[in-house]
């Protein structure tokens, strides 16, 4: 589905990447987490063709991105953090960006803008940023593209506006689609992935299915003279993660993992790169 092979690729000052492996595959919906600048949107880009790797390569639908051909464009929505929309309402905006995705349903549209509590005849730019980011997510559903690339979603959402972008992601996943979600707030991904990639110090330290997270790692509440490999002091006692040696379930958190990751990252690429 995706694949980079010894990708190299920087900007001007410096490498942000450097012999980078990565394979996602059909069917998933990923959840890209990682630090301020630590490569997330850049490699989205990468992905989508938006940026043209320095060296290496890669594969991504069965096609190569830079080369940028309408069959893959066609295929493949972005839904960036920052956006700017025309002053249009949706129905003119579908009218005349509908036609460039070859499964874009117009009736599933009007079903999302209803799900999401949005107007469809109120012009973009008479919205609140909440308002157009919601219109925006539900144009890029809609689509059907069997590659969504989100950059940070949620960010400008409420919380009733998160558990409904949650619920219609969830709807429209399958087998054909495969989706990826960058984002901070990792806390909006939980029950919603099935699959986490962690990104820092410009290569991946994480790439495994919750299912095979859950089944090496245990998320749990500690003893004080418990080991783990990442722990933390919260108002409800010291929570952490330890390796599950005991094939115990534990439900995974997506903040305590994320920060494992960082905090132990020998320790966490040992374990899944076995």
């Amino acid at each position: 589905m995706i694949t980079f092979k010894h990708v190299s690729f920087g900007y001007r000052g410096g490498r942000l990447f450097d012999d980078l492996d990565l394979d996602l595959r059909r069917g998933s919906i990923y959840g890209l987490l990682g630090k301020n600048g630590a490569g997330k949107t850049t490699l989205l880009k990468l992905m989508a063709g938006l940026l043209f790797p320095k060296t290496g390569e890669i594969a991504v639908l069965n096609r190569i991105p830079r080369k940028r051909e309408p069959g893959f464009l066609s295929q493949v929505f972005v839904l960036p953090e920052e956006f700017d929309l025309p002053r249009m309402n949706m129905d003119e905006y579908a009218r005349v960006y509908g036609g460039f995705y070859p499964n874009f349903s117009r009736e599933q549209l009007t079903n999302l803008m209803r799900e999401l509590e949005v107007p469809e005849a109120q012009k973009f730019h008479q919205m609140s940023f909440g308002q157009k980011k919601k219109a925006y997510i539900a144009f890029a559903i809609a689509c059907n593209t069997p590659l969504l690339i989100m950059d940070e979603p949620t960010n400008g959402l409420d919380i009733p506006s998160k558990s409904s972008f949650r619920r219609v992601i969830a709807s429209v996943a399958n087998e054909e689609r495969t989706i990826i979600v960058s984002t901070h707030q990792v806390r909006d991904l939980d029950q919603l992935i099935d699959s986490v990639v962690v990104l820092d110090g410009s290569e991946i330290l994480l790439n495994a299915t919750t299912a095979e997270i859950t089944d090496k790692l245990q998320f749990v509440h500690l003893e004080e003279d418990d080991p783990a490999l990442y722990a933390e002091q919260t108002i409800h006692g010291r929570w952490g993660v330890q390796v599950n040696d005991s094939g115990a379930e534990s439900p995974l958190d997506m903040e305590l993992l994320f920060n494992a990751a960082v905090a132990n990252r020998q320790a966490i690429k040992q374990l899944f790169n076995r």
